[in-house]
């Protein structure tokens, strides 16, 4: 791709990339300029979701599904604090919110958080580019002006450094260690505490989305969340019946550097131990498996996956631009599920041990329950300890 393309008369936000392809649209949200890495999203709902999802730190959004923004934002609906993509892109502007659960308004939430976006663009011509080219490095500007340097948006496109070695786990992790009870939503009462006791889970935050948390606590436990550089002694003085190794973003070989130790510490006690996204990484990792870029990554509520233990096939929702290499998985390690998309791995479990982990994520329930068994499954894994 090399021409530029103009759908509006007086654009107010442009996406420059690497290739020096520029597009033109119209801007809102925050002013300014970002760079990152253009990735798509089919997911037909949870925009705000997946603004949130501290998964997507570096990387701005393109959603395919053209409707962003009508049912409007809602503080209950925040994966994380704040946002954590760096921008987005879509099809139509965002119109006023259509929905009983709605407090505000996206634009304007989107503003307030400070994330710069671009709508009117072709998306589905965009996702056709990347999915041949790769999720391309972009710059991407809003002025309401229409004053951009292009020249200069393209070349910080060009430099900017990319995802393959950068630790972003560091970034998004809580400064401190906290406790999590509130479980999961529920018609009428919404969001309820956790009141009884339940099993001791040590959740290591690479990145955590509170759903995750909030479907651990549902299964009957209770969660300490420790940062992503938490040792293994930090882990086993809380004395936990099991572990969680969370989602989160960037390359998981530069997260690994610090994280790999400690898993490996904690797989030589006898506790299970359940990963999800890059915290299925980071397990193969310890297990001695290595991870590779992928060309466009899996960003999507719509994948299926089959479980090759049973044949059933899951509707996942998925947030990944690396993935575990299967050809590299030692001996004692079954994998467990693979995308029918491309065939690439999404599941682990050692072969005598209650450690597992997938590639997906379980809690964002595109099934909608196709994939809740996997907290139940932790959950009887530790009943079973605790009762021996």
């Amino acid at each position: 791709m090399s021409a530029s393309h103009q759908p509006t008369p007086r654009p107010t936000a442009c996406l420059a990339l690497a290739d020096g392809t520029v597009f033109y649209g119209t801007g809102f949200g925050a002013t300014g300029e970002t760079v990152a890495e253009l990735v798509f999203n089919t997911a037909m709902t949870g925009y705000q979701e997946i603004m949130t999802d501290p998964s997507y730190a570096g990387q701005i959004v393109t959603f395919t599904f053209p409707h962003i923004g009508n049912t409007g934002v809602t503080d209950e609906d925040d994966e994380t604090a704040d946002p954590v993509a760096a921008g987005m892109v879509v099809k139509w502007d965002p119109t006023e919110p259509s929905n009983w659960r709605a407090t505000g308004d996206l634009v304007a939430w989107l503003e307030k958080r400070g994330r710069i976006c671009i709508g009117g663009l072709d998306t589905r011509r965009l996702t056709r580019a990347i999915r041949q080219q790769g999720a391309p490095h972009v710059a991407l500007a809003h002025d309401p002006e229409g004053n951009f340097d292009l020249a200069a948006l393209v070349a910080k496109a060009r430099a900017w450094q990319g995802l393959v070695g950068l630790d972003l786990a560091k970034d998004v992790t809580c400064a401190q260690s906290y406790r999590w009870n509130e479980m999961r939503w529920a018609w009428p009462q919404g969001y309820q505490p956790r009141t009884e006791p339940g099993m001791r889970v040590v959740a290591i935050d690479y990145g955590a989305k509170r759903n995750i948390l909030r479907c651990l606590a549902s299964a009957g436990c209770d969660v300490t969340v420790l940062p992503a550089t938490a040792t293994a002694e930090e882990v086993m003085a809380l004395n936990p019946e099991g572990v969680f190794l969370s989602n989160g973003p960037g390359d998981p070989a530069a997260t690994g550097a610090y994280a790999v130790p400690t898993i490996q510490g904690l797989l030589e006690r006898d506790i299970p131990v359940f990963g999800i996204c890059l915290g299925h990484q980071m397990l193969a990792l310890a297990l001695g498996a290595k991870t590779i870029k992928m060309n466009h990554g899996h960003h999507g509520a719509n994948h299926p996956v089959k479980d090759m233990e049973t044949g059933k096939v899951e509707i996942t929702s998925m947030n990944h631009g690396f993935t575990v290499d299967s050809q590299t998985l030692p001996a004692g390690v079954v994998e467990t599920h693979v995308s029918l998309f491309d065939g690439s791995n999404c599941g682990i479990r050692i072969a005598d041990r209650p450690v597992f982990s997938v590639q997906y994520h379980p809690e964002a329930s595109p099934g909608p329950q196709d994939s809740y068994y996997l907290f139940e499954r932790f959950a009887e894994a530790m009943r079973k300890n605790r009762a021996a």
